[in-house]
């Protein structure tokens, strides 16, 4: 099936938004994959997020970037291109980590709840978006996607957290909050970095020490003309 809009790495020639959260800017640009992750907010403790957050303060000041600048990250891999990136590997290894610890509710080992989060992701794909890779663990998911603009990336992940916090509530008749307020979000900028993504979400159940029964992963075929 043909994608409803080319595809593309992050080009930083074209235009593209940056727009700051809570605590994480988000970067969005038009066809560009981005790599996504949001999580249950019961997942990681928020004694072990505050630390994390005031070390890599403390980080980026001693090498005189800004931490609260919009392209703190940025700007360390241009300053930086090899500290740099060995210090962001060690920040998303050790997110990872945390996260397949398997700490809280977990409620997406459960099937109804993960075959909802399943269908939400992929109902309106080659539609609104185009849906390329994604795994549901226990209490994370991860999703590589493009959409046809910033705003839209937004919006959709708000509606995907938003539906289906509402359809497992219901079904574990609970109600309140079941997903982290903020996501991460990271443009790919390279075809090793997309190939490098798309190993990586077909990974992770196997790192995590998973069962078949407790994930559910999905990529789609690209080999039919509709690679970047």
């Amino acid at each position: 099936m043909a994608l409803p809009f080319p595809i593309q790495v992050f080009d930083p020639a074209e235009e593209y938004t940056v727009w700051e959260g809570r605590r994480l800017p988000h970067w969005g640009q038009v066809g560009t994959v981005c790599f996504i992750t949001w999580r249950t907010w019961d997942s990681i403790p928020s004694d072990v997020l505050e630390g994390w957050r005031k070390e890599r303060s403390e980080w980026l000041s001693e090498h005189g970037i800004d931490p609260l600048a919009l392209d703190w990250k940025a700007q360390l891999l241009t300053q930086f291109p090899v500290e740099g990136r060995m210090y962001l590997n060690l920040i998303s290894e050790r997110w990872e980590n945390c996260l397949n610890e398997g700490r809280g509710a977990c409620v997406l080992v459960r099937p109804e709840c993960r075959r909802t989060v399943y269908e939400s992701l992929l109902h309106f794909d080659d539609s609104h978006y185009s849906l390329l890779d994604f795994v549901i663990m226990p209490n994370h998911v991860h999703v590589l996607a493009a959409f046809p603009s910033a705003e839209s990336m937004a919006s959709q992940i708000r509606s995907w957290k938003r539906f289906t916090a509402g359809e497992i509530n219901r079904q574990l008749a609970l109600s309140g909050r079941l997903w982290q307020t903020e996501d991460f979000d990271h443009l790919v900028r390279s075809e090793y970095q997309f190939q490098h993504f798309r190993q990586y979400i077909a990974a992770n159940p196997r790192k995590a020490g998973l069962a078949v029964q407790e994930h559910q992963h999905y990529s789609k075929n690209l080999m039919q003309g509709n690679s970047m």
